[in-house]
Parts: structure tokens; C-alpha cells; sequence
């Protein structure tokens, strides 16, 4: 039986992306001399930003990124995104958490990212929405153990009530967040608000794939009754 939804953050409820892919390209890129274009952090969206930053090191300059330097990187790569003005509440998203919310199903964030505007601009937002105990943050995913890998949704389920895969419904849109929910075993939604081609999503393991959160509104029964028949 269905009792949740687990929402990422970034381009399902925020149309944040394009902001994040710049400011990493501003941090990583121009500043810090990394080779990297702005398309990139779409492939890696998902990842907690330690992970990313160590990633970079680990495959550029051979060696891993020492704390201070995560610290510092991520403080600036921060400070670019909000230079970069607010992020737009991503379209049909509302809509989803209301109708989600009317039939008494959970909600739990499970975000890669860290970014304090942006989840601090969730209750704002979307009011009454996220229970603060039912939030995984970048703050929650040591470095190895963010998307990709199930830890993040399997948190998530721990968070909305110990619940089982069979009993949660993940929405995703980024290709690492997707296998997250895959990999967790549960039934994984993917909403293309990016410029990433479809069947990257589909290869990733999302059992459907739609343009948007609009899409996700209009469907939503039909994508329920679709977990219902989804084997675990």
C-alpha cells in the first residue's frame, strides 16, 4: 500500500539548476581552473556538493580534496548561486504536494543539495508542507554515500516512517537520483525539467518518464495505480 512520496529538491520543486550549473561553472571552472562546461553538473545533479567537489580532485588533480578545501569551495560555489538571483518554484509542483497531501500520503524531501536559500525558502514557498524531521540533506550523505547510491531513499523511507521500497513513490529528474531510487527499490518517477535526453532518465532505472511536474499533476492517479502493479 502507498504511503509516501519522496521529493528531490532541485528541478522538481525549484527550477534551481540552470543557477546551479553556473555558479559551479563560475566556482570550478573560471575560478579554479577545472576543466568542466555548464552541461556537465546536469550529468552530476544529485550529488552533494563535497562529493562533487572531491570528484573533481580525485579525477584532475589526482588526489582527494582536503576539508578546508571542500569548506572553501563550496562557501564561494554558494555565494555565486545566490548572486545569481531566487529560484523559481519549478511549475505544477504545488499542485503535486497539494494533491499528494490530500490523500493523506506522506511527504520527505531527499535532497543532494546543501544549499541553506533554498531550504530555507521551502516553507516559504510551500507551507505546511515538509515536517522539518522528514528532510535528507547533503548534511545527512558523507562523501560516498550520496546519489547514486540507495542511502539517501533509503533514509528517506527510515524518515517517513520506517517504511518499506513498496510503500513510496520517488520523484527525481536528475540521472544520479534516479539510480538512487532505483537502487533503493523503489518505484521511481522522472520528471525531464532539464535539458538531459529522455532516455538518459529511462537508462538510469525511472520506471516513467515525464516532461515536467505539470505532467506529474495531471497523471498522478494513473502513476499510482502504475506502483501498485510495479515489482519490487
Amino acid at each position: 500500500m502507498l504511503k509516501a512520496f519522496l521529493f528531490d529538491m532541485d528541478g522538481v520543486l525549484f527550477d534551481s539548476m540552470p543557477h546551479h550549473a553556473e555558479a559551479w561553472y563560475q566556482v570550478m571552472g573560471e575560478h579554479y581552473g577545472f576543466a568542466c562546461d555548464r552541461t556537465f553538473f546536469y550529468q552530476v545533479e544529485g550529488s552533494t556538493g563535497q562529493q562533487v567537489i572531491d570528484d573533481f580532485f580525485v579525477e584532475q588533480r589526482g588526489r582527494h580534496a582536503e576539508p578546508w578545501e571542500i569548506e572553501m569551495i563550496y562557501k564561494e560555489k554558494s555565494q555565486a548561486f545566490v548572486q545569481l538571483g531566487p529560484a523559481k518554484p519549478m511549475i505544477g509542483a504545488a499542485e503535486v504536494l497539494h494533491k499528494v497531501g490530500e490523500k493523506g500520503l506522506t511527504r520527505v524531501l531527499v535532497t543532494g543539495s546543501g544549499q541553506p536559500s533554498l531550504i530555507n525558502k521551502l516553507n516559504y514557498v510551500y507551507p505546511n508542507v515538509f515536517d522539518w524531521s522528514r528532510i535528507v540533506s547533503a548534511k545527512d550523505c558523507p562523501i560516498g554515500h550520496g546519489k547514486p547510491m540507495p542511502d539517501p531513499y533509503l533514509m528517506g523511507l527510515v524518515k517517513a516512517g520506517r517504511l518499506k521500497p513498496s510503500e513510496a513513490i520517488v520523484v527525481e529528474n536528475a540521472p544520479l537520483g534516479v539510480q538512487a531510487g532505483h537502487a533503493a527499490g523503489i518505484f521511481t518517477v522522472a520528471v525531464n525539467t532539464g535539458p538531459l535526453d529522455p532516455k538518459v532518465l529511462r537508462d538510469a532505472g525511472a520506471e516513467i518518464v515525464l516532461t515536467g511536474m505539470s505532467e506529474l499533476a495531471e497523471r498522478l492517479d494513473e502513476v499510482i495505480q502504475m506502483q501498485q502493479h510495479f515489482k519490487h
